[in-house]
């Protein structure tokens, strides 16, 4: 079935609500890649020359997972720009737009699925991790990565000969064949990525030891859990929707109405990544601060900002610590006074 904005863009009177759409995603994914080019820059900058982080697989998977973002988002507005705009496009430049768009999208949940299994392995068999692991294993991971989200983009163009419309325009009904491969892959990644967290805090709890790193990592999952489900929900309720609309209990309308706005709610996911999975390791933090010493105090804004949402009781413990602090300083300035 071709989508509602294939229809309206082989119509010269484009439908006012459709170029609205359009027009939603495109900007979208222009402020995506304006926010994730900055985080590419500086975080990516920083893990590929320091050895110490680009030897580490949660540094390396940061840096892919931003790679693919970026490039996701770039070739998205491109592609929703050429909707807008109404362009003609040849058969070549629709399949590799397409073939991009879903090989970087693809890689973008890969990519978080192995974070959460590499930290699974580090954590519950840290002794077989640390045997395994090598100093060229974590690029090799980002390779597997982009392989297994080449997979379906492939197997979709040896089936699929021209990808364009009548008239030349590039139409988003290509992505309709691969809907049932994208929530499969979504299905997979999602119980891994569960698998993953539960055997994390069930080990965590099977030490018998609640002390502060342990809850600053249950913080951490729920962070990373919240953030998942921004970008994995949706995909759900709109496979849904479009069985729903196919058997005509919905109107086609409805389903483009929340399509554009989980598209929006996947962009905002993406864009609050850098900070979830990146700003949040104290390492990088360290050594973003040593290479961008003028963004270093607004990172750290940002980043308290974020915890203070997640932890509310951090102010008022950090306003204890410090007053206890100063106490103490003032106490042993008297004392040697005298």
């Amino acid at each position: 079935m071709m989508s509602n904005y294939s229809k309206g863009i082989d119509d010269p009177h484009i439908d006012r609500h459709i170029a609205a759409h359009i027009g939603v995603r495109m900007w979208a994914s222009a402020v995506s890649f304006i926010i994730l080019a900055f985080f590419n820059l500086i975080i990516n900058w920083t893990i590929v020359r320091q050895e110490r982080l680009r030897s580490h697989a949660r540094f390396v998977l940061v840096f892919h997972l931003l790679f693919s973002a970026l490039m996701y988002f770039s070739v998205c507005f491109v592609f929703y720009l050429l909707l807008y705009v109404n362009a003609a496009t040849t058969a070549s430049v629709c399949m590799v737009l397409i073939r991009i768009l879903m090989t970087s999208g693809s890689n973008i949940i890969l990519t978080i699925t192995a974070m959460a299994l590499d930290r699974y392995f580090a954590i519950c068999y840290p002794l077989q991790y640390d045997k395994v692991c090598f100093k060229s294993s974590p690029w090799l991971i980002g390779i597997l990565t982009w392989g297994l989200a080449s997979i379906i983009p492939l197997s979709l163009a040896l089936n699929k000969g021209n990808t364009t419309s009548v008239n030349g325009t590039c139409g988003r009904q290509e992505f309709q064949e691969g809907k049932m491969h994208k929530i499969v892959l979504i299905s997979i990644c999602t119980v891994l990525i569960v698998y993953s967290y539960v055997r994390i805090l069930y080990e965590g709890r099977r030490l018998g030891v609640l002390n502060r790193r342990n809850r600053a990592a249950c913080r951490t999952i729920a962070v990373h859990g919240t953030q998942l489900a921004v970008y994995i929900v949706p995909n759900f309720v709109l496979f849904m929707l479009n069985i729903l609309e196919r058997q005509k209990i919905i109107a086609s309308s409805t389903k483009e109405l929340f399509a554009v706005i989980s598209f929006v709610f996947f962009s905002l996911a993406q864009c609050i990544a850098p900070i979830v999975y990146g700003l949040r390791k104290e390492e990088l933090l360290e050594h973003l601060s040593h290479r961008f010493p003028c963004l270093s105090g607004r990172l750290k804004q940002v980043l308290e900002w974020t915890i203070n949402i997640t932890n509310p009781k951090r102010c008022r413990q950090q306003r204890e610590r410090r007053m206890t602090s100063e106490t103490l300083l003032s106490r042993e300035i008297s004392q040697t006074t005298v």
